[in-house]
């Protein structure tokens, strides 16, 4: 889940597994799965950036073997 801003300022939370599609259209406009559409302020590349940091805080970061580095 993560929190999101509505156009007229109000928060929400957002389950991330539902997102489909994130537009900018020139808000950000989400998809989701359920046929829900959200404008969001935060701009795509911010939506994207909190998917990221949310999974990783629940599946762990990337663990990089030392023969992938060289």
């Amino acid at each position: 889940m993560i929190r999101l801003t509505r156009l007229k300022g109000e928060e929400m939370i957002v389950n991330v597994d539902l997102i489909k599609l994130i537009e900018s259209t020139p808000d950000t406009l989400l998809t989701l799965s359920t046929g829900d559409k959200l404008h969001v302020t935060e701009s795509p590349d911010e939506v994207i950036a909190r998917v990221i940091a949310f999974k990783r805080q629940i599946y762990g970061a990337p663990i990089v073997q030392a023969e992938a580095l060289s």
